[in-house]
């Protein structure tokens, strides 16, 4: 079941770390997810359902099913997931203003003046001004 909004709930950090699976491995059962999170993760597998069938509501995952098993695969690219998280923080916390995050970014060091150039530089690149 996928979302048809285009605002999607931000992913968990659970709801995250089984992302991160189906991106580096690529489809997988619930089996598998439950497998790729230990050690660090011992969970049930009831949970690790729970998870896969959130991340579908959220608009992140689906399944197909192969005989009786439901086989998982991520909707999104890393990057499309990153960006949209960066939009709902931009929205949240700097009133829409994407200028107000970047001043903020470099006022506490998380990104310098010369980061920003480059960055300018490429975006004038690929635009042609």
């Amino acid at each position: 079941m996928r979302s048809t909004t285009k605002t999607r709930k931000p992913l968990s950090e659970l709801e995250h770390a089984v992302m991160k699976l189906l991106w580096a491995q690529g489809p997988m059962t619930a089996d598998a997810a439950r497998e790729g999170l230990l050690p660090a993760r011992d969970l049930k597998d009831s949970t690790v359902r729970t998870i896969l069938r959130r991340l579908e509501e959220k608009g992140y995952a689906d399944h197909t099913i192969d005989g009786r098993t439901y086989v998982y695969r991520g909707l999104q690219a890393p990057q499309s997931v990153a960006a949209r998280a960066v939009r709902q923080i931009i929205d949240r916390f700097c009133g829409g203003s994407v200028e107000r995050l970047l001043v903020g970014m470099v006022e506490n060091e998380v990104v310098d003046a010369r980061e920003l150039e480059t960055l300018a530089r490429r975006l004038r690149e690929r635009t042609g001004d």
